[in-house]
Order: structure tokens, then sequence, then C-alpha cells
């Protein structure tokens, strides 16, 4: 798998599609990670999520009529993109400097905090990431492989044999419930979907957000693209624009349990911004 995927990464001229292009053709490709609430797919095989709500609305506005929906793991969202698997994802991806390098970002669609999953009632009383610095030798934390909470547990310290990497939200309940970790460590919006999953766990209701060199630590999640997708950028970046003038745009993200404060953050930093470190 490995090498076939660096095969397809060193074919020369392997081009994303154009806009035209898409438009001419009336589909476009867009992948989701099966994240509540951000974009997944429900038991019909219908998308759900703010990602896919709002691209959908974008999408009409730009006259491409038809989508067709590609499920996929999180950390293969942005190879997927890189070898045209697909043209766009919707999965509110955090806009971070080291994924830019590699794939587009839009304007950010969103911002969110971070979160904790805990065994319910919360017998081991975590509240915090740092508590898996004080107390290395008796609690475990389970991350998504390939998610920005697991680079900030390597940026806060914390001991890589105290980290234990799941591929899907299942696999982490099954882990806090079977004592392979004490923890899940998530964004607040994926948490508090997860909580509805199994009675067996719970949200920490008294999380304490992360600092980081002295800010607390906030994510914006943007739609991502190929590389050389920029006039598809563009233009979902100016329909986005236009979105957010309007108010069912709010009226998503309120519907699938985001706050005030995460919509009026969204407004803070451009995709360019974020990119060059700001934010």
């Amino acid at each position: 798998m490995a090498s076939a995927l660096a095969t397809l990464l060193a074919i020369p001229g392997l081009q994303a599609d154009t806009l035209k292009e898409i438009q001419q053709r009336g589909v476009i490709r867009i992948a989701v990670a099966n994240e509540k609430p951000y974009g997944y797919l429900n038991e019909q095989g219908e998308p759900l999520g703010v990602g896919p709500e709002v691209a959908r609305r974008i999408l009409d506005d730009l006259g491409i009529e038809e989508i067709e929906w590609v499920e996929t793991e999180f950390k293969n969202l942005i190879p997927g993109l890189e070898v045209g698997r697909f043209d766009m994802a919707a999965a509110e991806m955090a806009i971070m400097p080291e994924r830019c390098a590699r794939v587009l970002f839009s304007d950010p669609n969103t911002s969110y905090g971070e979160g904790l999953l805990v065994l319910a009632s919360n017998p081991n009383r975590i509240r915090a990431y740092e508590d898996f610095i004080e107390r290395p030798d008796t609690i475990r934390v389970a991350v998504q492989e390939g998610t920005v909470t697991q680079d900030m547990f390597n940026a806060l310290g914390i001991d890589p044999d105290r980290i234990i990497t799941v591929e899907r939200h299942q696999d982490a309940i099954e882990a806090i419930v079977r004592g392979r970790a004490d923890a899940f460590a998530a964004t607040g919006m994926t948490v508090a979907s997860m909580e509805q999953m199994s009675p067996q766990v719970e949200a920490e209701f008294n999380f304490t957000d992360p600092v980081i060199d002295g800010r607390e630590v906030r994510y914006f999640g943007g739609f991502a693209f190929p590389l050389d997708a920029e006039d598809l950028r563009d233009a979902v970046n100016e329909a986005l624009l236009e979105e957010k003038r309007n108010g069912d745009w709010q009226q998503t993200l309120t519907r699938y349990g985001f706050l005030q404060k995460d919509v009026l953050y969204s407004y803070r930093f451009s995709a360019d911004q974020l990119c060059n470190g700001i934010g």
C-alpha cells in the first residue's frame, strides 16, 4: 500500500481537475471521515454534518449538481487528495502549517476546542491533558491516528508509551471500556457526540482546555483541496463568504452543537494566516 501510494505521488503531471472540468462533468467527489458532527454518512449513505451541509449549498451555487461522497479514515484524507482519489474534503480538518504544505484549504468554516471522553462517572478523575504528564504511571490516553490531538500530545511532552492510537471512534470506546485506555482525547464536539454511542462512557464536563506556549488551544476547520486546485478553492472561498452572510450557515453550525463562541471564532483568521502559523 505504501509503495503504491509513493508511486502515485511520483507520477509527473498528476493534476487535479479544474473547476471548469468539474462543472462540465457535473459531478464532484468529496471525502468525509465519518466523524460527527463534522462530516459523516448515515446508515442510508446520506451525507450529514456541518461540512457536507454547507458544502452542498456552496456547490449548488457553483452549478455543480451532483456529489459523489467518499467515506475514508481521517488519516487518509490528505493522501487521498494528493493522489486524486477525490476533489475535495468536507471533514472540517484543522488548518495547520504542516498540512498546508500538502493541500489547499478554504477559509475557516468552523472553529472548535478540545475535550475528553472517559469511563462513566470518570473514576480516575481525569480532567485535563496535563493529567497524563502528572500521572504517567497510572493512566493512558487514546487518540485517533493522524489528528491534531495526537500532535498536541507530542507537543505537551507526554510519554508516547502512554498514548494508544485508534482508527475509529468505536475502537476508542472499546479501549476505554476494556481498560486499554483511561480516556480518549479529541475535539470537544467529537467527544460530545461519542457520549451518545455508549452508556459506559461520558464526556468530562469539567474538562480544562490545554494551553501551549501560553495560549488556549483552538482549531479552525475548513474544506481541503489538492495543491493545484486553486480555482476550485477560490470559488469555494467566495461562495463560503456569501454563505456566512446569510442565516443558514450559523443555523447549521448551531444545529450541530457549535456554540456562539465557535461561530464567532471562525471569522478570526483566514486560511493564509493559519497556514503561516498565525492563530
